[in-house]
């Protein structure tokens, strides 16, 4: 089954390509895929219907109990087989009715062989969470399908309309799914439903409100016709044998929970009655032929949701039954529209005549399928109907009334079933030029044969709805008299005079509906939506123009404020203070505290940009000897590096901001932002106490350390755990780094970054970069201090670093690049050193990486943007990029091996002169990191650095 699943969503990749080269022949070729599978589930049927599920399970998140778990019993076979035999046919059906010039085919083919694996894998998904994203994914390509018409508003708007309506009733129906999984302690539906009492009330109206929207029942309804916009096809499929069948099947599923709560079961099935009329009714009102079959979708869906609410063994039967039977004969009167549309060019009842005459196949499948929709005896509708007639019979008590409910339904489906035939095919005819194709209605005639096989092939039929659920009951081609029976003569002549009194009936229509008066926009649905969604809109500008209106104060002023609300009510209702609290460990912790604090509060006062970003630094060096006193170098480190690293940040961006920050708030704002800064330094202190308090299991550090040693092969828990026992969280931060790196970058370079690296030897060197303005007055000293090639022999002509002549010498600091030329390849030995030894020693990738980024930052600082480029001539995102790599790499490779993702591997070589080396593979993982961390200093560089300095240059140089 997994293997059909997976064939689906890799045929749906190939799909667009496969019609760019066969054009909609293609379609011929991807309707195997649904057509193997319906194969495959035919030759597991008589396995299934015995009584043997059939189950696959492969381990997903085991940590939540989580699998991914695909179970083939009867009733899902019964669903698979529908949307897999269904669903080849619709794909024949597309070969012909799209032309080649069709925009986006090939999109439409992927995404509709994608939506028919969706809804495969839901109707087999035994898994909550599993059969949650399933249903999701239905949601999702049923947007992109009902929206192909990208230039067509209406398209847009039914697919929005269709993907917030179901998505709220998904997200309901996760988080009953969530509280069924928790209160049964298993997150298999198989599980669940052999001890249906374990299912809550609560968890299962959730539940019932995502099978509500999925299947359009009032007050959710509106969304199914807006989606007519859509190809033909489309509503063949996922609104007549797919989609909307959804809801139905999870109400069946749940049927032994929901048959434990009568007020549940009455509020579901009065529901169905209501969409059941409510659909007929509007059905009566169209002359567009797809919206009155739309509208006859949302009555029959109604319709069926009546019969499974009732959760009865016999109600159950009797539901499948029309399931299939709903299916068979809605599909092919839709596939019936399209052919006449496509032929016609018009679906309007008032201009069709004589389709009859002009193509008299269309014309027997049409009245074969409405008939079996109109439940006329023998076909299979009127047994299917018959059998939910008696189950509500049956059932007694308050399935009378439902009884009662649905027979005036099923009047107003016999009518819309002959204003549908009446209006379309009776008449002289002679319009078309040429048949309709026979490859055109052939998948429908395939599928009304079917319908009428399963007459004579009732008894097979019974088998396999006894498998589903067992019980004194049939289906009957011969009809018991009774109740049920008359209930059905009822429908069939009330529904024969109806439509007779058609006229008196559409005036009748027209005098009683609420949509005809002032106040009809209050109680249509679409309205009532389109109002909500312009309600919310509405109110997100306000808010967003309250509170994200561009003031920095305001915004961190909010979030501080609700975090100091929220954690200060928590800390005053049910904190306690510690009894093992301790200010200080030694007196050198209070010393740097005061430190800290002073230069926390200076950088507060400051007036100065530059003076606040120094004393911030000078903050976060205080909490490194913090970190150092209690005995964390590698912390203290990584620490002290991050803040040089920020620091450089700040001075390559304060270059293009003021000197001087805003004139300082009034009075009572400064008493504000006072407020808000102690009551978070209090809130988040005291947070941290508790936290540290609340400790309810045993530290895990004690068992990292020994278990750092044996299994990871180092010395060093910190750095061990960073790149091993923890690999996934370092991931996650390298990932992030490489995120923003990428996102500073595309800031930055508006239109598009440098294509390659511009180094000294493809420059004028005769033009000194970062020349003051020719009018400067400066003494000769400052401007000629070197000696040109024709005053010096030998050396003197040679600078301390390779760009250097790239500057104009009044920018030159002679000093610091005889420091940079020193100090450089000792810093890049340190990071080179720093990622070998931080297995066993303070250090590690990312600080490693952070010492290479501070040395190549001080040969930009001594000698410019083109002193970077000699000191790395690659582009960023290759650094980046190759980290990445790396990393991803040292985690899949175990699996060369058998092994697991990111397993360890320690090796011990030995070297000719140094002896045996210890060398663990997680050291391939700490280099991919250590090359993101330089990555990211890198882009830094190049971006707040060389792009800034060339702005700056163009503006001196236009002056």
């Amino acid at each position: 089954m997994f293997t059909a699943l997976a064939v689906h969503f890799a045929a749906a990749a190939l799909a667009p390509a496969l019609v760019r080269r066969l054009g909609r022949g293609a379609f011929y070729l991807l309707a195997l895929v649904p057509a193997a599978t319906a194969v495959y589930v035919a030759v597991l049927g008589p396995q299934v219907i015995a009584g043997s599920p059939v189950v696959e399970a492969h381990p997903w998140i085991p940590q939540l109990g989580m699998t991914l778990t695909l179970r083939l019993d009867a009733l899902s076979w019964v669903f698979l087989l529908i949307v897999s035999g269904i669903g080849a046919l619709i794909f024949a059906y597309c070969a012909r009715y799209f032309s080649d010039s069709e925009p986006g085919l090939g999109r439409f083919a992927g995404v509709l062989l994608a939506f028919a694996g969706a809804m495969a894998g839901l109707v087999i998904a035994d898994d909550m969470m599993l059969l949650f994203i399933f249903w999701e994914l239905t949601t999702i390509f049923s947007y992109l399908l009902i929206g192909h018409y990208l230039t067509k508003q209406a398209s847009r708007r039914a697919a929005m309309n269709a993907l917030i309506s179901t998505t709220i009733g998904g997200l309901a129906m996760m988080v009953g799914l969530l509280i069924i999984a928790h209160d049964a302690d298993s997150m298999l539906l198989s599980d669940v439903l052999q001890r249906p009492e374990s299912v809550g009330v609560v968890a299962l109206v959730l539940v019932l409100v995502g099978c509500a929207t999925k299947s359009a029942l009032v007050p959710g309804h509106f969304w199914l016709p807006g989606a007519m916009a859509a190809p033909t096809p489309v509503s063949a499929y996922l609104h007549a044998a797919a989609m909307v069948k959804a809801g139905i099947y999870l109400l069946l599923r749940m049927a032994p929970s929901l048959e434990l709560y009568d007020s549940l079961r009455i509020a579901a099935a009065v529901l169905g009655v209501a969409t059941m009329v409510l659909g007929g009714w509007r059905a009566l009102r169209q002359f567009d032929i797809k919206l009155l079959l739309a509208y006859g979708t949302v009555s029959q869906l109604g319709f069926m949701a009546a019969i499974a609410a009732l959760a009865t063994d016999q109600a159950v039967f009797a539901a499948v039954a029309l399931v299939i039977g709903h299916a068979l004969f809605k599909a092919p009167l839709f596939m019936v529209v399209g052919a006449i549309d496509k032929s016609y060019g018009t679906r309007d009842l008032r201009r069709l005549h004589g389709v009859w005459k002009d193509a008299p196949a269309l014309g027997i499948i049409a009245i074969l399928a409405a008939a079996s929709m109109a439940a006329i005896p023998p076909l299979y509708g009127f047994m299917a109907k018959e059998a939910v007639f008696t189950a509500m019979h049956e059932m007694g008590g308050w399935g009378l009334p439902v009884l009662v409910g649905v027979t005036a339904g099923s009047v107003l489906t016999v009518a819309y079933s002959w204003r549908f035939i009446a209006g379309v095919f009776p008449g002289e005819g002679g319009i078309l030029e040429r048949p309709v194709p026979v490859l055109f209605w052939a998948p429908a005639a395939l599928l009304v044969a079917v319908s009428a096989a399963l007459i004579p092939l009732v008894g097979a039929l019974n088998t396999v709805l006894h498998a589903i659920v067992t019980g004194p009951f049939d289906l009957h081609v011969v009809p018991v008299l009774g109740l049920p029976l008359l209930a059905s003569g009822i429908a069939i002549v009330g529904g024969v005079l109806l439509a007779l009194w058609a006229d008196g009936f559409e005036a009748l229509q027209k005098r009683v509906s609420p949509l005809e008066r002032p106040w009809g926009k209050y109680v249509d649905a679409e309205r009532g939506f389109r109002s909500f969604m312009r309600g919310i809109d509405l109110v997100s500008v306000k808010t967003t123009a309250q509170y994200q209106r561009g003031s920095l104060p305001l915004t961190v002023g909010t979030i501080l404020g609700v975090m100091i609300m929220l954690a200060g009510v928590l800390i005053l209702t049910r904190g306690f203070w510690p009894q093992n609290v301790v200010a200080f460990h030694h007196w050198s912790e209070a010393a740097i505290a005061v430190l800290a604090i002073g230069a926390g509060i200076g950088a507060a006062r400051s007036r100065r940009r530059l003076r606040a970003a120094l004393l911030l630094t000078g903050s976060g060096y205080a909490v490194a000897l913090l970190f150092m006193v209690a005995g964390a170098p590698d912390v203290a480190a990584t620490q002290l590096l991050v803040e040089t690293v920020v620091t450089v940040v700040f001075v390559l961006v304060l270059r293009r901001l003021p000197t001087h920050f805003s004139i300082r708030p009034l009075k009572r704002d400064q008493w504000s932002r006072w407020i808000f800064a102690i009551g978070t330094a209090i809130v988040v202190c005291l947070l941290a106490v508790y936290a540290a308090s609340a400790r309810s299991a045993d530290p895990t550090g004690p068992d990292l350390i020994d278990a750092g040693y044996e299994i990871g092969g180092g010395h060093n828990t910190v750095n061990v755990t960073l790149v091993d026992a923890r690999v996934w969280d370092t991931m996650g931060e390298i990932a992030v780094l490489l995120v923003v790196a990428s996102g500073v970058a595309s800031l930055l370079f508006v239109t598009k970054s440098e294509n390659h690296v511009i180094r000294v030897r493809d420059v004028n060197q005769t033009v000194p970069v970062w020349r003051r303005s020719q009018d400067a007055d400066l003494p000769d000293n400052i401007t000629h201090f070197d000696a040109t090639p024709e005053e010096a022999d030998g050396n003197r002509w040679h600078t301390w670093l390779h760009a250097s002549k790239t500057l104009a010498p009044e920018r030159r600091l002679v000093m610091i690049e005889v420091i940079t030329r020193v100090v450089f390849p000792l810093l890049m030995v340190l990071s080179v050193y720093l990622l070998m030894a931080g297995h066993n020693h303070p250090g590690g990738g990312f600080a490693g990486g952070l010492v290479a980024g501070l040395a190549v930052t001080l040969r930009y600082l001594a000698g410019g943007r083109f002193e970077l480029a000699e000191a790395m001539p690659v582009q960023a995102g290759h650094v980046l990029g190759a980290g990445m790599a790396i990393a991803v790499l040292s985690g899949a490779a175990p699996l060369l091996w058998g092994g697991g993702i990111f397993d360890s591997v320690v090796l011990h070589p030995v070297v000719p002169v140094i002896g045996e080396v210890e060398l663990a593979s997680a050291l391939v993982f700490d280099i991919g990191v250590y090359l993101v961390v330089f990555g990211m200093v890198l882009d830094f560089l190049r971006t707040l650095g060389e792009q800034i300095d060339r702005q700056q240059e163009a503006e001196l140089s236009a002056h």
